[in-house]
């Protein structure tokens, strides 16, 4: 079949070079955004004078027709078809006739495609949002029923200090506002409408950009016709954001598959999120969780594959672009269907409490509040972080706890120390006296789940 752009060809394009070229195994996803765009500007063609108003219905119809054989199945893509672009125009050729000819008036594929990645990507940009938005409610649900339970937090995964599991939830909750926040930031980029930048220069036809714009929801136009064809920096910024929301997550299943380990203990995943063994019968593998994990990989490999292939283009409009939209669709695909089976996930965890405050309790994780004691007493920080330092060393060497010790054992390490130690040197005790703004007491806890509700209301 002729392409359509084939006037100054003599020879039939090689069948290697088609295979070669050809987006549309992976570009048709765009169907629905390509039509769309073409509507808007079929619409503005009629409006200037292009189209007579029969031929904008004709176009209209055909093209909401085209639309709806490819949404049922209906519609024949060729081998020859190079892309989505061309799928559409030539099938509404053949469906319009004359009129259809008339569709790519004042408009290239260079800014055609332009459009469409920006329709697609606000779309899927705002569907992410809301994923994450389900993911941090699910995080707080659980983070409500928790309140009351403690754990060790670590450093440098050595048990540190005790802290509430609610606490560590909403801090991944943070994490995952901070994501929300630069996607929303990223879509005020995204939303800027190139049509009308034709191949690189402009149109040079009067067109009327800012009604386009104004039919397909975008508060503003490009600015430079160069930049608007071969600007994919929103691509690469949301892939970004993208990569920064699956690290995220990774970190909280790495969390979750040490934590379900029998070393650990700390955590029951439901069966229904978790797979078995084919040799060893009584294996249950945390699977979601680690695929989370590697598909975080994935998501950087995507950045780093639309990064190199925009660090060497000159400008503007180069093919090298056509890579631009595997790495960004298979980004949109991961983060999504992780977003999804993660807050599923969360909402089937049953933590093992008591194995939690146990673990708090052990390993010196109040040594901080015995320094902190001795602080109020009126010790300096540096004289009675040593003194809690030497308590541990006789301790460890003697395989005894802070709560073995007597009263009068504490006070040859120090005259300042009184009954009251044997209060400040519980798990209890040490979370609630963290009541500074983010600290982990209940108290302040309780504060931020108030907060977010609020905000949500709003």
């Amino acid at each position: 079949m002729k392409k359509l752009w084939g006037g100054r060809f003599r020879e039939k394009t090689d069948r290697l070079v088609e295979e070669f070229t050809a987006s549309l195994p992976f570009d048709r996803r765009l169907y629905r955004y390509d039509i769309e765009g073409s509507m808007a500007h079929c619409r503005m063609l009629r409006k200037q004078g292009y189209l007579s108003t029969r031929e904008e219905k004709r176009i209209l119809s055909a093209l909401a027709g085209i639309r709806r054989r490819i949404e049922s199945g209906k519609f024949a893509f060729g081998p020859e078809d190079e892309d989505i672009h061309m799928a559409v125009e030539k099938a509404l050729i053949r469906k319009a006739g004359p009129a259809g000819e008339k569709i790519h008036t004042g408009r290239s594929r260079n800014d055609q495609v332009a459009l469409d990645m920006r329709l697609y990507l606000r779309d899927e940009a705002g569907e992410v949002l809301g994923l994450i938005g389900k993911l941090q409610s699910a995080i707080l649900r659980k983070a409500k029923a928790e309140i009351d339970t403690i754990m060790p937090g670590y450093t440098h995964l050595q048990r540190a200090q005790p802290v509430l599991l609610s606490h560590y939830l909403l801090a991944y909750r943070e994490m995952f506002d901070r994501d929300a926040a630069r996607l929303k930031e990223c879509l005020v980029r995204i939303n800027v409408m190139p049509l009308g930048s034709a191949a690189l220069a402009g149109a040079g036809l009067p067109l009327d950009r800012r009604y386009v714009a104004r039919l397909l929801g975008f508060p503003r136009l490009s600015e430079n016709s160069m930049d608007a064809v071969s600007d994919r920096d929103f691509v690469a910024e949301f892939i970004f954001g993208a990569g920064l929301v699956m690290m995220h997550t990774s970190r909280l299943c790495e969390d979750l598959v040490l934590w379900s380990s029998g070393e650990f203990g700390f955590v029951e995943i439901s069966d229904a999120f978790t797979t078995g063994s084919s040799i060893m019968p009584q294996k249950k593998n945390p699977d979601v969780a680690e695929l989370i994990r590697g598909k975080t990989g994935r998501v950087y490999g995507n950045l780093v594959s639309l990064l190199t292939v925009l660090k060497g283009l000159p400008m503007t409009y180069n093919r090298d672009l056509q890579e631009d939209k595997e790495p960004l669709f298979d980004t949109v695909d991961t983060v999504k269907a992780s977003l999804s089976i993660l807050t599923a996930m969360i909402g089937h965890l049953s933590f093992r409490r008591a194995r939690m405050k146990e673990a708090a309790a052990d390993g010196f994780s109040t040594a901080t509040d015995i320094a902190d004691y001795l602080v109020r007493k009126g010790v300096p920080f540096r004289r009675a972080h040593a003194v809690t330092g030497k308590i541990v060393a006789d301790c460890l060497k003697k395989g005894r706890r802070f709560s073995d010790l007597s009263l009068a054992e504490f006070s040859k390490y120090h005259p300042r120390f009184g009954k009251d130690i044997f209060r400040a040197i519980t798990v209890e005790n040490s979370v609630s006296a963290r009541q500074g703004p983010g600290g982990t007491s209940k108290k302040e806890v309780v504060k931020r789940i108030r907060e977010i509700e609020a905000e949500k209301k709003k």
